[in-house]
């Protein structure tokens, strides 16, 4: 089983809290990690609040997974949802808003522990993915044209015009999901074409070749050398233009194959991901014929670059790899998605990391009041697209501290501070002691700023604070 994120888990056992705010005491209990599955879900309860120095607060955990998804934000900034509210509502707005929670709930049910990993349809949730995303950015055009219209009353009325019965049906780059699916159906008839023309048998080489032919030539695939285009890492896009990330033509050839009766496995070679035919002769897919092997045409010009870890794998060390199931094929497409987000948000931070605050923070240092001042800015956009692309992958490794704590620091950096309280909490909780011990001096400052930030608030809305 493959992990997207850092590995390593901790098995601590978790001990008695005060649950965040209300003052009661209350046990808690967590099982070993060992003893959860590597999917159970976890939930974001609770909220960090002054153990005294030196003790650390851990969160409970809610292992019920409809309950955690549904306390997961949506993608979409307080200045929009007010916007929302206005009197002067777009029908179009309302639906993108309604289609960001109908889409996540249908990620959710597709990647749903009750089901067994071979019968997760890659194709229907990566489009799900997308049409969430699809519906954020546009809800976003909806509002920013409703404000547009209310500042400027002598332009014309953003036009309300088709409004879609479900999310199935929203279009994206000209089709709906359906009609995207209904694509890979037909490159795979496209393949049986192929093979009706040639008049040969169904010999797993043989077969390849006219997947191959048909994708690479007749479609026109190709993996895209640099990767700053999203929509190389979006299946509807990729489907469209032909120019797609590793994993995304590698989605591709298996949903194609699966079509065709044939089974395709993938695994994580260093920063690529290669697939192949399970087969009892892998020799014959190194075979080189007209300066090519079939593993090479599969797997692009990776397999031939020195510097690539896939150039030294052999007939005999391919059978050594792990397996990639089909929810981690998913959860390396989700951290694409952040990784290129967040590069996107940062732009101007050049060299930001996530995780650049934790190495400040040390235990003696004293809260600096103006430390929220000091916060470098990031793209709203592009940071709330890749805060969306963690929570999805979150439930499928729920139990990832790592992940987790990425996710907190961008809740961090969104200036969702009662949030990145409670996540990087309960990423205290799983992370390696040495983890912990970095985390817990930043939770404490950021308790702090989230205090802060809620007596400012106060005081904008005239509330008097008294010294009891």
């Amino acid at each position: 089983m493959l992990h997207v994120s850092l590995p390593g888990l901790s098995n601590r056992q978790m001990t008695m809290m005060r649950a965040g705010g209300l003052g009661a005491p209350m046990p808690v209990a967590v099982p070993s990690l060992g003893n959860c599955g590597r999917f159970g879900f976890d939930g974001r309860g609770g909220c960090w609040s002054d153990c005294g120095k030196g003790k650390r607060n851990y969160m409970t955990v809610n292992t019920t997974q409809n309950a955690a998804v549904k306390k997961m934000r949506l993608g979409i900034s307080p200045l929009a949802s007010s916007a929302l509210a206005e009197p002067r509502n777009s029908s179009r707005a309302n639906f993108y808003k309604e289609v960001l929670k109908v889409a996540r709930d249908k990620f959710t049910r597709e990647i749903s522990f009750q089901s067994k990993d071979k019968d997760i349809s890659l194709a229907k949730v990566l489009l799900y993915v997308a049409a969430e995303d699809e519906a954020f950015l546009a809800f976003n055009r909806e509002i920013d044209a409703s404000t547009l219209h209310n500042e400027r009353r002598d332009t014309s009325s953003p036009c309300d015009a088709q409004v879609w019965d479900n999310v199935e049906a929203m279009p994206m780059a000209g089709k709906n999901i359906y009609e995207w699916l209904v694509e890979l159906d037909t490159i795979a008839k496209e393949v049986e074409a192929e093979l009706v023309s040639r008049d040969i048998g169904c010999h797993l080489a043989e077969v390849l070749e006219a997947v191959n032919k048909v994708l690479f030539e007749s479609r026109g695939f190709k993996r895209s050398p640099v990767l700053v285009d999203s929509k190389c890492f979006y299946l509807h896009s990729v489907l469209g233009s032909g120019c797609a990330s590793a994993i995304l033509l590698s989605v591709i050839y298996i949903e194609v194959c699966r079509r065709l009766n044939l089974t395709i496995v993938g695994s994580r070679v260093g920063e690529e991901f290669l697939i192949w035919p399970p087969t009892g002769n892998p020799e014959e897919l190194f075979k080189v014929t007209s300066g090519h092997s079939l593993f090479g045409v599969v797997n692009g010009k990776c397999v031939d670059d020195p510097r690539s870890k896939a150039s030294d794998i052999t007939s005999n060390s391919l059978l050594g790899l792990d397996i990639a199931t089909n929810r981690d094929i998913i959860g390396i497409a989700l951290a694409n998605l952040i990784r290129l987000y967040w590069k996107r948000a940062s732009r101007t931070n050049h060299g930001l990391m996530l995780t650049s605050p934790l190495r400040s923070v040390h235990k003696s240092e004293k809260f600096n009041k103006d430390s929220g001042s000091k916060m470098p800015l990031l793209r709203p956009q592009e940071l709330r697209l890749a805060i969306m692309a963690s929570e999805r992958l979150m439930i499928l490794q729920p139990h990832n501290w790592a992940l987790r704590r990425d996710y907190g620091m961008m809740l961090y950096y969104n200036r969702e501070y009662e949030a990145a309280v409670q996540e990087l909490s309960i990423c205290m909780a799983f992370a390696p002691e040495e983890e912990a011990e970095v985390l817990e001096p930043f939770v404490e400052k950021l308790h702090l700023m989230r205090l802060e930030t809620s007596w400012k608030s106060l005081g904008q809305k005239g509330g008097r604070l008294t010294v009891p």
